[in-house]
């Protein structure tokens, strides 16, 4: 995210650093600078942004192959340890047989028959004891890695949610017209609905297109998820100003002004507010400011 800021700074800052390169075209190009009305390389610098952009979303893709390699070659590893233990086991088990069977043949057959019925016992009690506490490792070990395998999964999804809220709101502020940025804060409301922020700013934009009440009640959701949102207050003061409601508007202004005094200046030239100021009711709020 760093480097992609950079890269708009310099792109953005590109017609700022050029300089004419002799003297005789240095007052042309002065008048060029102080003419320009609009910045330069638009285009470049959505393109840089739509560049990073896909190189995040390979580079998430890169990461979760390699996520799924590593958890594949720790399973395989797990198991030829496990594998390599048993089979260790079973030989030292043997071997002892080997040697105890060399031992007591030596003392007769009577007495290896008798020992060798109490070492079948002592075999199997051990053999039986390894395998249960295998078993309970086996066990212990597949839960702790089902459980960073949700672990894992549940961070790519957060992941991707977050980039993809994260795409859509740039796209909103590159879109032209009020229906198609209300288009893309549907689309932010379907994966977070409770995201005050896009209500807030979708109840602006239809405010602009006449649709008052519908802002209204996109205002009330908004301050229903964070009562303390000044933006939203704001926009519900405006809602109530093109309503007429200019009680309740004036109240929202209040409340805006107080979460945040910056609201005061933009009060004072906003169209929203038309009918609040004409009423003469946001005199004295906007002089104490």
């Amino acid at each position: 995210m760093y480097r992609l800021i950079v890269l708009i700074l310099l792109v953005m800052c590109s017609p700022a650093i050029a300089a004419p390169t002799d003297e005789q075209n240095s007052e042309q190009y002065n008048k060029a600078v102080e003419n320009l009305e609009k910045p330069l390389y638009n285009p470049f610098v959505e393109r840089y942004v739509l560049d990073e952009l896909k190189s995040i979303r390979m580079d998430l893709q890169e990461q979760r192959a390699r996520l799924i390699e590593r958890f594949a070659t720790t399973q395989l590893s797990s198991s030829d340890r496990a594998l390599n233990y048993v089979t260790s086991t079973v030989n030292n088990v043997f071997y002892i047989i080997a040697a105890a069977a060399s031992i007591l043949a030596l003392v007769g057959w009577t007495s290896v028959r008798e020992a060798r019925y109490k070492l079948n016992e002592i075999i199997e009690a051990k053999v039986s004891s390894i395998s249960e506490d295998y078993e309970q490792r086996l066990f212990t070990l597949e839960n702790t890695l089902k459980d960073r395998t949700d672990r894992i999964i549940a961070a790519q999804e957060d992941i991707t949610r977050t980039n993809t809220l994260h795409s859509l709101w740039m796209r909103a502020g590159l879109e032209a017209t009020h229906q198609a940025k209300i288009d893309v804060y549907d689309q932010i409301l379907t994966i977070n609905p409770e995201d005050t922020e896009a209500l807030t700013y979708k109840a602006d934009e239809v405010l602009e297109i006449g649709e008052a009440q519908w802002a209204l009640n996109l205002c009330n959701k908004a301050l229903a998820v964070d009562p303390d949102y000044p933006y939203a207050h704001y926009q519900r003061a405006c809602a109530n100003s093109t309503l007429h409601q200019l009680d309740a508007a004036h109240e929202d202004l209040i409340h805006a002004i107080e979460l945040s005094s910056t609201y005061a200046d933009e009060a004072k030239t906003d169209r929203g507010l038309n009918n609040l100021r004409e009423s003469g009711k946001m005199d004295d709020l906007l002089n104490a400011e």
